[in-house]
């Protein structure tokens, strides 16, 4: 029987050590700063690091797969057996090249778009309804050029727009295990399209006075 208390958050990335830092592993920033915000340590387990927390009554099995991004699905779908959580109990995070840099955007339920971690764990699971958190990281890159970007580090001006969306977006793990998906998303969702066409602006400002 599934527990109604239990939340399992999967941020994606790559566990390898030359991926530190990377866009591609801006997953496991988020699921290191939920960690963090529960004091709460990484534990090296079954195909994956593992943080446990308690929050509000709720558990929270908080999860950065250690298989290679493209299986992630595999840690997914054990962890989620091992402990009993419902699929609308997990939650997803993951880096967007269809986001701009600094917001990010939580969905119930849709397909893997050009990301391989989220598509092999919708094909794993065999279902689509898996809530996600898409972390914008932008396509600033010359065509042909995305496997280079997603795997390069955030320059330290574009830190200033990433950490306090990390931020953000553990706050928006906290409502997620507290009032759901649905009015987290309400919520949410609305503060970051206002900060994406605060950005936007500013970045038109910036070109029109160049």
């Amino acid at each position: 029987m599934e527990n109604e208390k239990r939340y399992l958050i999967v941020g994606l990335g790559n566990a390898e050590q030359q991926y530190a830092g990377t866009r591609h592993n801006y997953g496991f920033e988020v699921a290191n700063a939920v960690a963090k915000a529960f004091k709460a340590e990484f534990k090296s387990d079954r195909l994956a690091y593992v943080a446990r927390a308690s929050f509000k009554g709720r558990e929270l099995v908080i999860l950065m797969p250690t298989t290679y991004m493209n299986l992630s699905g595999k840690a997914v779908k054990h962890w989620l057996a091992a402990e009993n959580v419902s699929v609308d109990h997990c939650l997803v995070i993951y880096d967007d090249i269809d986001l701009p840099l600094g917001i990010f955007k939580l969905k119930p339920k849709g397909g893997g778009g050009t990301h391989n971690g989220i598509g092999n764990i919708i094909e794993t699971l065999g279902r689509t309804d898996i809530p996600r958190m898409r972390c914008g990281i932008g396509k600033d890159y010359a065509q042909g050029y995305q496997v280079d970007y997603v795997l390069s580090r955030f320059s330290s001006e574009e830190l200033k727009l990433v950490e306090p969306c990390i931020e953000r977006a553990v706050s928006a793990v906290k409502s997620f295990v507290t009032v759901g998906m649905q009015m987290t998303m309400n919520q949410f969702n609305t503060k970051e399209a206002a900060i994406a066409k605060k950005l936007e602006d500013a970045t038109n400002s910036q070109e029109s006075d160049s």
